[in-house]
């Protein structure tokens, strides 16, 4: 793979690499295995590498980035990484917290591209999925446009490059949109996109707002029993 990639402009005046690696994992796949792939990739040419809180393999990923930094493979700016801020952390004031652990975990400065995860708050907690004895998820009721300002917060200190969304819909979207006082718009929406599933009105929507729509599970997914 070239490693010099085509990028496509962020409507915050960065740029993201068109084709991203991504760190998700089944919990079966042993940690070093996750170095070693990130550094392959790295060696391959991939510079976007996308991963999340949720995911519980930033630390080995960024590993991986740190050591190919050390040995002069590819320097810090060369790197475009994207983290998530998770579900249980949408209240404002814990925004940034999510945002840090992610940080110390990869031992970087910041992260190139930090989205919200999912438009639905679940209750704070040490569980990444929250349940009653039912079985049923608990949700926590937070304004997106509360959680948005945090994320602009992120933004302002320097944490986050570029801040942006997943898995919303248009009208999630018009939320942080129409909100009173935006500071920042979403750089990106990124959704499940390919051939089955091909998004065309909420990649319409997007463009028109100026919002990069990045695509995952591009070459179409299985059906995710937990989901």
């Amino acid at each position: 793979m070239n490693s010099v990639h085509l990028h496509v402009a962020l409507n915050d005046g960065h740029f993201i690499p068109v084709l991203g690696f991504g760190t998700t994992v089944p919990q079966k796949v042993p940690k070093d295995e996750v170095i070693k792939a990130t550094k392959i990739a790295i060696d391959t040419g991939f510079r976007h590498f996308d991963s999340a809180h949720l995911y519980k393999v930033e630390e080995e990923v960024g590993q991986a980035i740190r050591s190919k930094i050390a040995d002069g493979t590819v320097k810090r700016e060369d790197i475009f990484y994207t983290s998530k801020l998770w579900s249980t952390f949408h209240r404002p004031e814990l925004v940034r917290s999510c945002l840090e652990m992610t940080l110390k975990a990869t031992q970087l400065d910041y992260v190139d591209l930090y989205v919200i995860h999912f438009p639905m708050a679940l209750q704070p907690g040490n569980q990444f999925f929250p349940r009653d004895e039912h079985g049923k998820l608990l949700v926590d009721e937070v304004d997106l446009c509360d959680t948005w300002e945090a994320m602009e917060k992120c933004k302002d200190a320097g944490l986050a490059k570029s801040i942006g969304v997943s898995n919303f819909n248009r009208r999630q979207l018009e939320m942080i949109l129409n909100k009173p006082g935006l500071k920042y718009k979403p750089v990106c929406n990124q959704v499940e996109c390919h051939i089955y599933l091909n998004q065309t009105k909420l990649l319409d929507f997007c463009k028109s707002n100026d919002i990069v729509l990045v695509a995952y599970g591009v070459l179409g997914t299985q059906r995710y029993t937990g989901w």
